[in-house]
């Protein structure tokens, strides 16, 4: 199967005490293929993290369906490989640790799956390896910094083993080291490790990096593609509420200013390569 995750006309509906019928979700139609880092854009509100939590199956569809490596995530029976299959990171670090040690909450999904300790232990040590934690197995979690959390929790879910990480803005509470850390980190996971990222975020610069970006506005998409075709969009996206990297908007305005810049510069380097050729 070429692809581990298959939305096809998913729609999400709740009730709002004041607006009534909410369309969070409409009709959404999506693929996202093994190995593939793709990141998910969109102004407040667009329904970016409602999608997140379909593939996880924290969230069923109103109508159509979403597929987690084949499986249908209205299937109940499903809903424990599906949550070992797709593993889910949070916004805010403090509220995903529950141990007093690293090396205990890192533990406490396996754990929870039944697994035999020896096999804890392994899983323990090389998930804390690949996030590049190792030095802090017996550390108190409040004492890290917030980017270390956050990486503690992101091994607390390769403890589990999923084939596919879901972030949901995983750095929007954290400084910009914190914020480059983790990235560094889904990015090793997933070129080295083979592991499926999408990837949440409403810093651009984060989203430059990824293999396809998806574009959503109330509930829709509506823009999908390489990096390069989407940050190339400067008008478009500012247009429905998004900012861009930098280097892309630089570029935009000096080509408007008569300046020969290429069209699909998105990044500072090269942006500095354009401009000195």
């Amino acid at each position: 199967m070429e692809h581990i995750i298959y939305a096809e006309n998913l729609s999400h509906v709740y009730t709002d005490a004041d607006e009534g019928e909410v369309r969070a979700l409409d009709s959404i139609n999506l693929t996202v293929r093994h190995g593939e880092f793709v990141a998910v854009i969109g102004a407040n509100g667009s329904g970016k993290s409602t999608l997140a939590k379909h593939f996880n199956a924290l969230l069923l569809p109103t109508s159509g369906r979403c597929l987690v490596a084949g499986m249908d995530t209205k299937m109940s029976e499903h809903l424990w490989d599906i949550r070992q299959t797709v593993g889910m990171v949070f916004q805010n670090p403090d509220n995903q640790i529950v141990a007093a040690i690293v090396e205990e909450d890192v533990a406490f999904g396996p754990e929870n799956l039944g697994v035999a300790p020896p096999e804890i232990a392994r899983r323990v040590a090389e998930a804390l390896a690949a996030v590049g934690m190792e030095e802090y197995r017996y550390h108190a979690p409040h004492l890290l910094s917030g980017g270390q959390k956050q990486r503690i929790a992101i091994a607390g879910v390769l403890a589990m083993r999923p084939r596919c990480l879901v972030l949901d803005e995983p750095t929007a509470m954290l400084d910009p080291q914190g914020r480059q850390e983790v990235l560094a980190t889904v990015r090793r996971l997933n070129k080295e490790e083979g592991i499926t990222v999408v990837y949440i975020t409403h810093f651009m610069e984060e989203a430059v990096t990824a293999d396809r970006v998806v574009v959503m506005e109330r509930g829709r998409i509506v823009m999908e593609g390489p990096p390069r075709a989407i940050f190339s969009q400067v008008e478009r996206l500012k247009a429905i509420g998004l900012d861009v990297p930098v280097a892309a908007e630089v570029a935009h305005y000096l080509r408007r200013s008569g300046v020969s810049v290429p069209e699909q510069v998105i990044t500072d380097d090269e942006l500095a390569v354009a401009l000195c050729r």
